[in-house]
């Protein structure tokens, strides 16, 4: 039997050595959204790809020259940022970015459109990108094009231009056109449109109103969407001697998607060889957190609710009888309450609160006494929840936000409010509800614990694969035949 046993473990090792390795793969980056919070998958990925020895020139919306990344790092950062939302609030006049919780699918996807039509275009007419489409040396420069799979479809044209397979990262984990985009059609009766707080368990009129909105999104795509992109790809690639494909045929040829997403925060549903989910490739050990924070939770007798709604909603931009409600009932209770607050001080702030611009937050949520996290239900911050076991109150905004905490009040470990429609009665009853009733700690313990349990750790799993498809050049073989059918 030991014999048998070391047989297999060294044709095992001969078997892994006869691989082709992959060395220093010059890879060219493209994460031209200046989102903050996507920012922290990019340089997870990015950090990760240059540990590993790989050559990263990233065309990036946000610097990451702080990262001190190293000899193998070549940054063309797009200058000035662009402030999208000043775009996106006066289009639905909006007088802050809370009132955009009245908005439905076709606000949404309207938002998505203005998102990404001025930021690509911003994005296209920098100097040094212009540059990068035009080079008169295009072949053997590069190995890969990595690219975020949100709204910058233009930037796909660079795979025709130096001839090198795609990878997309989303960070939104699944959308309904995603699967489209591997050969494969996603069943509306029980996977729910990302943008709608429904679950797979749907009742008949929420699988018609979700098979209404799935196939509005993808006539808004093709019709209305794509045209406009296909115009920015004629724009700023038309006039190069390659012939670059209409975005929908690009699109078609990407290798691998990497998924901000993992069991078991979405729901099951088909899936095909080229969709890799790696949720929570941002979380990292807890670090060490500032002095006066630590202090401030470990003597924390009754605990601390941790409150942060992101970095695109900004609480320093809350309605001023909105914030009043927060102040009160934060004020009449024991715990403490950590603040993500954008400003250096709130009028009246009862003493039992801290107030910080910037927080750590997954190192944070990793301390013992956070009893409730307040969220906006953004993804990303979910998973870090889910990771440290800590129970959520959710107040979502807009987009996926909706469906995430659906999700995870079907999973027992979150209370959801409806920012426009909170009052003070609400929101405590809310917060005594999570601290109080132990079945919310309990069933996200679990969750944790499905979450975390994987075969290879997310960073890993996205390092492999991407090196998968440099090592078979593109992959073919993952493709799907349904990508070709007329």
């Amino acid at each position: 039997m030991h014999s048998k046993f070391a047989f297999m473990m060294s044709m095992g090792i001969m078997f892994s050595a006869w691989l082709p390795v992959v060395e220093n793969a010059n890879i060219l980056a493209v994460y031209t959204f200046p989102g903050k919070s996507h920012y922290m998958m990019h340089v997870a990925l990015i950090k990760e790809l240059i540990r590993k020895g790989h050559q990263i020139t990233m065309i990036t919306a946000l610097t990451l020259r702080h990262q001190n990344l190293g000899s193998n790092y070549t940054e063309i950062f797009i200058d000035p940022v662009y402030d999208y939302w000043n775009d996106v609030v006066p289009y639905f006049k909006a007088d802050n970015i809370f009132e955009l919780t009245k908005m439905d699918l076709h606000d949404f996807l309207k938002m998505l459109e203005i998102i990404g039509l001025k930021t690509t275009e911003h994005a296209l007419k920098q100097l040094k990108v212009q540059e990068i489409i035009n080079a008169r040396h295009t072949r053997g420069v590069y190995d890969l094009l990595l690219a975020e799979q949100f709204y910058q479809e233009p930037f796909l044209a660079l795979s025709r231009i130096y001839d090198i397979p795609v990878i997309t990262t989303s960070t939104l984990g699944y959308e309904n056109h995603m699967s489209q985009m591997m050969g494969l059609i996603q069943p509306w009766s029980f996977v729910p449109h990302g943008f709608m707080p429904y679950t797979d368990r749907m009742s008949f009129t929420e699988r018609l109103q979700n098979s209404y909105y799935s196939l509005f999104e993808d006539v808004h795509r093709e019709w209305i969407y794509f045209p406009k992109m296909d115009k920015l790809v004629q724009t700023y690639f038309g006039h190069l001697e390659v012939p670059i494909p209409k975005i929908s045929d690009m699109e078609k040829n990407i290798s691998v998607m990497l998924l901000n997403s993992y069991a078991p925060l979405t729901t099951t549903r088909p899936t095909i060889a080229g969709m890799i989910p790696v949720g929570g490739m941002h979380i990292y050990p807890p670090r060490a957190l500032p002095e006066d924070i630590q202090k401030f939770l470990d003597e924390a007798n009754d605990g601390v609710i941790y409150f942060s709604l992101g970095s695109n909603v900004q609480s320093k931009d809350m309605p001023a009888e909105k914030m009043k409600i927060f102040l009160q009932v934060f004020g009449k209770m024991k715990q403490r309450i950590l603040w993500k607050f954008e400003k250096e001080s709130i009028p009246n702030k009862p003493d039992n609160i801290m107030i910080k611009s910037w927080l750590p937050q997954s190192d944070i949520l990793a301390h013992e006494n956070i009893k409730v996290f307040i969220t906006h239900g953004g993804l990303l911050g979910i998973q870090e929840g889910v990771y440290h076991a800590v129970p959520m109150l959710g107040m979502p905004i807009y987009c996926d936000q909706h469906l995430n905490m659906k999700k995870a009040i079907l999973s027992g470990y979150a209370i959801n409010i409806h920012f426009q429609s909170i009052t003070e009665e609400i929101l405590k009853n809310s917060l005594e509800e999570l601290l109080y009733n132990p079945a919310y700690r309990n069933n996200i313990k679990n969750i944790s614990q499905i979450f975390k349990d994987r075969p290879l750790n997310a960073r890993d799993m996205a390092i492999y694969w991407i090196e998968y498809v440099v090592r078979y050049r593109g992959a073919p073989h993952l493709r799907s035949a349904g990508l070709d059918l007329k």
